[in-house]
């Protein structure tokens, strides 16, 4: 079901709870308001539709994936960009971004997985786990 997405950053700021498995339904709301914003969203993270778990879906070359519980394990190649937000009002913001990242995540069987991400994809799956960790650009 499509969500509203909040602009609160109050609730943006909030650090998210590990995702479980009885957070599929909230991973299949997040998957289906992505879709719905795809022509001005790439990402994004469950506290954008008012759930505080730690849950991301992104459009990955092609294709919708979703993330549990994702942690970047490793980082390299640093730049400086600037992001928006659907989130989030106003002009796109400064940041620190990585070219590569390693990330585990668990998939929807709860299964864990590991996968090196480069350019537009590991920046998009940073900005998302910056939501679920609290962090605003």
């Amino acid at each position: 079901m499509v969500k509203e997405i909040i602009h609160d950053p109050f609730m943006l700021s909030l650090k998210s709870a590990p995702a479980t498995i009885e957070d599929l339904p909230v991973a299949a709301d997040l998957l289906d308001t992505l879709k719905a914003n795809r022509e001005v969203c790439a990402g994004m993270a469950a506290n954008m539709i008012s759930v505080q778990k730690c849950i991301i879906a992104f459009h990955d070359g092609g294709a919708f994936k979703v993330m549990f519980n994702p942690v970047i394990l490793k980082k390299a190649e640093p730049f400086e960009t600037k992001e928006g937000c659907l989130s989030l009002q106003g002009e796109p913001r400064a940041c620190k971004r990585y070219r590569k990242i390693k990330v585990q995540w668990q998939n929807e069987k709860f299964q864990t997985r590991l996968q090196t991400f480069e350019g537009w994809s590991a920046q998009i799956i940073q900005h998302e786990i910056d939501h679920c960790n609290g962090v605003l650009i």
